[in-house]
């Protein structure tokens, strides 16, 4: 018996359709209304495939498929009908139109993942990356240097298309004389690149990838670094026999930014340590200034002693702001504030056909961070002091298992010893008269 052919339903008799359930509307056979709880409607082609099934009793079967073929009323009945008779053609042709539809769907899926452009992507993985970053200022930093020097060649690019020769036309122009930053952006090319991959974004491999891509290609940035010399890469910093002259002129100025670079010099600190400083981390009674593990690079608490001269200097500050240093509007200073109080030092005393305050190994002003350095050569100056207790003061991070030993107790004690001394000799006060020899300061 050839199966039963389903009435054809006319237009109105399938709008005039109250009661939910699955009707055949006839004129393709398979071609179904179903009317939902909610009383939506949609086209339904169900037809069975070349899959062969084998029921609970033994028997064989073709697999039943119910494909969707839109909404009524968007798809009207006579659209319907013809989409199922193309759907019926492909079937004749050994095509599963359900299959095909769904391949469809994923290649124009794929394709507009692929359209997305490295702005786009880069801008996601900066999202992600801002949770992993410790402040604004580092996740910033991170997003500016993509679009200081990627941007302008790839930012419109799709991602999915760049090619290691466009990665290295941005790199290239900066590589031999920026070293340090061009080596931190390949990194942070590479990570867009990563994150376009886990995305699907991209199916090709990461052409900012160094090894098995860009180190043919450029030459190691180590090597460039050591080729370069060290003096072209550390901090500017004054030598030692400019320090009391930097301070006495120091001392004159006035505002934050001033007071702020004097405090950095006295504690040896870091200068976002010293601009994020606030009065709660200060305890005038015990002569300490106790940071927490967020605040610093090692991720590990620091505890700074302090010296007469810095005690003077925090009781002297008015208390408007939980900040020390605060800024006009009484939040953090700018980076660029304690930077820019050297220059305006260093021009001064030029303009005056004086020295300035220049590092002389690269003939560079003098950095904030430098003076970190001209502590640490100073107590090495005529072993003034143990490397150990300045690797302390500098929170440096050593796997060395005798400062690992050193730095269970912080030696706040003898800390506090040594940067009264740099206190006391910065301000003219100092003589080696008054050190203890370094054997007897050993802990050792």
């Amino acid at each position: 018996m050839p199966p039963k052919k389903a009435k054809e339903l006319s237009a109105k008799e399938v709008r005039d359709l109250t009661q939910p359930g699955m009707y055949a509307v006839g004129g393709v056979s398979g071609l179904h209304i179903r009317l939902n709880d909610s009383g939506a409607k949609s086209w339904i082609l169900r037809y069975s495939s070349g899959e062969v099934r084998q029921s609970s009793a033994g028997r064989d079967y073709f697999k039943r498929v119910d494909m969707g073929l839109g909404g009524f009323p968007e798809v009207s009945l006579a659209e319907a009908r013809e989409l199922a008779r193309e759907a019926k053609r492909s079937l004749k042709q050994g095509v599963d139109p359900l299959s095909h539809k769904r391949a469809l769907k994923q290649s124009m899926i794929q394709a507009k993942a692929r359209s997305i452009t490295f702005e786009q992507v880069a801008k996601q993985a900066h999202e992600v990356k801002t949770q992993e970053f410790k402040n604004y200022k580092h996740a910033q930093q991170w997003i500016n240097t993509l679009e200081k020097y990627a941007y302008p060649s790839l930012a419109k690019m799709p991602i999915d298309d760049i090619e290691a020769a466009d990665v290295l036309a941005v790199l290239k122009p900066i590589w031999t004389t920026k070293t340090e930053t061009a080596s931190r952006l390949r990194q942070r090319i590479a990570s867009v690149f990563d994150h376009a991959t886990a995305s699907g974004y991209r199916t090709k491999p990461n052409p900012a990838a160094w090894k098995g891509c860009l180190q043919p290609l450029l030459p190691a940035p180590e090597k460039l670094k050591k080729r370069q010399g060290k003096a072209n890469n550390h901090h500017p910093a004054l030598p030692i026999t400019d320090m009391q002259r930097f301070i006495a002129k120091l001392q004159k100025k006035k505002g934050a930014g001033a007071r702020a670079l004097e405090f950095a010099i006295l504690t040896a600190a870091r200068s976002g340590e010293i601009r994020g400083a606030t009065w709660e981390e200060i305890d005038l009674d015990e002569k300490v200034w106790r940071l927490s593990a967020e605040r610093m690079k090692a991720d590990k608490p620091h505890t700074v002693p302090l010296s007469d001269a810095a005690i003077t200097l925090l009781e002297c500050m008015p208390r408007e702001s939980k900040h020390i240093f605060p800024s006009g509007k009484g939040g953090e200073l700018s980076d660029a504030t304690l930077a820019a109080t050297i220059k305006r030092m260093h021009e001064e005393e030029v303009s005056k056909d004086k020295a300035g305050f220049i590092d002389p190994t690269n003939d560079r002003i003098a950095t904030p961070h430098g003076f970190r350095s001209t502590f640490k050569d100073w107590t090495r100056q005529k072993n003034r002091f143990p490397d150990e207790w300045s690797e302390l003061a500098l929170a440096h991070v050593n796997s060395d298992a005798t400062r690992a030993a050193y730095a269970r107790n912080e030696l706040l004690e003898e800390r506090a010893e040594m940067m009264q001394a740099w206190s006391d000799f910065i301000y003219g006060k100092y003589s080696d008269k008054n050190v203890v020899p370094l054997k007897k300061n050993s802990s050792k």
